[in-house]
C-alpha cells in the first residue's frame, strides 16, 4: 500500500469514496459536488483542501481529505473533513495509515490541533479515535447552516 498526495486525476475515484461514506452515514443523495468540483477547488490557484490517498496496486482504496483553519485560541489548526477506505479494505490498515498521514502533517505543519467530526453511533471509529489518544468531545454540538437556510437568512432576517 502506498500513502501518497492526491492528483488531479484521482478525483474520480475520490468522488467515489466520497459517495460511499455517504451511503454509509445513511445520506445517499447528499453529495452534490462533481469531479470538476474537485479538481477546481483542491487544485486551482487558491486550494480548498488537500488529500491523501490509499492506493494499491494502482487502486485508490481510501482518502483522508483535509483542510487549514484557523482558532483564535490556538492559531493554525488542521480540519479531517473525511477519512474514508472502501468497504472491502477496512481492517487492512488502510485506515490507520491515512490516519498516521494527517496526523504527521500536522507535526510538519506545527499546527495545534487536528480536529475532525464523527458521527455518536459510529462506536467502532469513536473507539479507534480515543485509543489513538484523541478526546471526543462530547459537550460540544455540530452546527450548520444549508444553502437554503443561508439564502432564508439572507433574504428574511437581515434587516435592509
Amino acid at each position: 500500500m502506498i500513502i501518497r498526495k492526491g492528483t488531479p486525476e484521482d478525483m474520480t475515484a475520490v468522488l467515489e469514496l466520497i459517495q460511499e461514506l455517504a451511503d454509509f452515514e445513511k445520506e445517499p443523495d447528499a453529495v452534490l459536488i462533481n469531479v470538476d468540483d474537485l479538481i477546481r477547488d483542491g487544485f486551482g490557484p487558491t486550494p480548498l483542501f488537500h488529500v491523501f490517498v490509499a492506493e494499491v496496486e494502482t487502486e485508490i482504496v481510501g482518502i483522508a481529505l483535509y483542510y487549514y483553519r484557523y482558532s483564535t485560541w490556538k492559531g493554525k489548526t488542521i480540519h479531517l473533513e473525511d477519512l474514508v477506505v472502501k468497504e472491502k479494505m477496512r481492517g487492512t490498515g488502510a485506515g490507520y495509515a491515512l490516519y498516521s498521514e494527517i496526523i504527521k502533517q500536522g507535526k510538519k505543519d506545527q499546527v495545534r490541533r487536528v480536529e475532525w467530526n464523527v458521527l455518536d453511533w459510529n462506536t467502532p471509529a469513536i473507539d479507534f479515535y480515543e485509543k489513538s489518544g484523541a478526546k471526543v468531545l462530547r459537550d460540544w454540538y455540530v452546527v450548520q447552516m444549508d444553502e437554503a437556510g443561508v439564502a432564508n437568512f439572507v433574504e428574511n432576517k437581515i434587516r435592509k
